[in-house]
């Protein structure tokens, strides 16, 4: 059994990759620090949750290419 996250989390990583092409990494550390960057999330724990969402989808993207 696999995680499972909300829409906004997957919506808010997707458009975070989109319009920031390029900048994130498949370091979860580095990406913490551009996700509270580059939105205005609340809490660190959702912080932390779009990281790891990010994390995840730019380490598959780089496995496809």
């Amino acid at each position: 059994m696999g995680n499972i996250r909300t829409s906004f989390v997957k919506r808010m990583s997707r458009e975070l990759i989109e319009t920031h092409e390029g900048k994130f990494t498949t370091d979860f550390d580095e990406n913490k620090k551009l996700v509270e960057e580059y939105s205005t999330v609340s809490t660190k724990h959702l912080r932390n949750k779009i990281a790891g969402y990010v994390t995840r989808l730019v380490r598959n993207e780089s496995r496809q290419a």
